[in-house]
């Protein structure tokens, strides 16, 4: 069983990197969010180093805000392999620019992760036990899921309810749920099939996959946390500290 779970690790990634960072200004004004450091790194390089300790070789980066900036620094990285996913010309959102980055993923399932989510790990890296779980025969999408009571800098209404055998529900409008997406997830090729074109949200795909019951998650161990405003980084350093500590 060990050898199968090796043998369909994901070795390549999205990474989302092309948002506009609207909640972070006046940090983003000259600046794009990717390249905001939390603890003396770059956001970016914290998700690309997870990356390649979970032996992923190549990772798809999209830009499109201050992309030259972005595509000078991802230049510096040798591990995992960089190729850029150019939306320059237009923002894609999170649906539309993974369906542009599809022919650069492949056929297999990859890992697909926001260039700015940060979790401090567990016993076990979080990367590994969503390679370990993840099943494409009952899975389309298996999401890293963080409880919203202990998560660091989040004060929304969660995103997802879980159930035992480990289906997602979205949340209801109004409605209060125990888990926040982390921005971290295996996906299949088949959550894109008739995808809409252009740009357009993943929380559509979520919704088609629940409904099919093919959304998953899976509850991220350790802590992860929510770098959503330039106040927010100061927490954010705090909690990788006292982790080092």
């Amino acid at each position: 069983m060990e050898k199968l779970h090796r043998a369909m690790r994901p070795r390549r990634a999205m990474v989302l990197a092309a948002g506009l960072g609207s909640r972070m200004r006046p940090l983003t004004d000259d600046m794009p969010k990717p390249l905001i450091k939390v603890g003396g790194k770059a956001l970016i390089d914290h998700v690309l180093d997870r990356l390649a300790t979970a032996q992923v070789e190549l990772a798809i980066v999209n830009v499109h805000y201050f992309a030259d900036r972005i595509e000078r620094h991802l230049a510096r990285r040798q591990r995992p392999k960089i190729v850029v996913s150019d939306e320059r010309d237009r923002l894609l959102g999170t649906g539309g620019g993974a369906v542009n980055a599809l022919p650069k993923l492949g056929p297999a399932p990859f890992f697909h992760v926001n260039s700015d989510t940060i979790w401090i790990e567990g016993v076990t890296p979080n990367l590994d036990r969503l390679a370990a779980a993840f099943d494409p025969a009952r899975m389309d999408a298996l999401l890293l899921l963080a409880p919203t009571a202990t998560s660091i800098g989040y004060e929304g209404r969660g995103d997802f309810a879980l159930a035992p055998d480990g289906r997602l529900r979205p949340r209801a409008e109004h409605e209060l749920v125990p888990f926040v997406y982390a921005g971290v997830a295996i996906f299949a090729p088949a959550l894109f099939e008739s995808a809409p074109e252009g740009n357009f949200p993943l929380s559509l795909l979520f919704e088609r996959a629940a409904a099919a019951g093919r959304l998953h998650g899976l509850r991220l161990e350790g802590r992860w946390i929510h770098v959503g405003t330039p106040e927010a980084i100061a927490e954010a350093e705090a909690a990788i500290l006292a982790s080092a500590a």
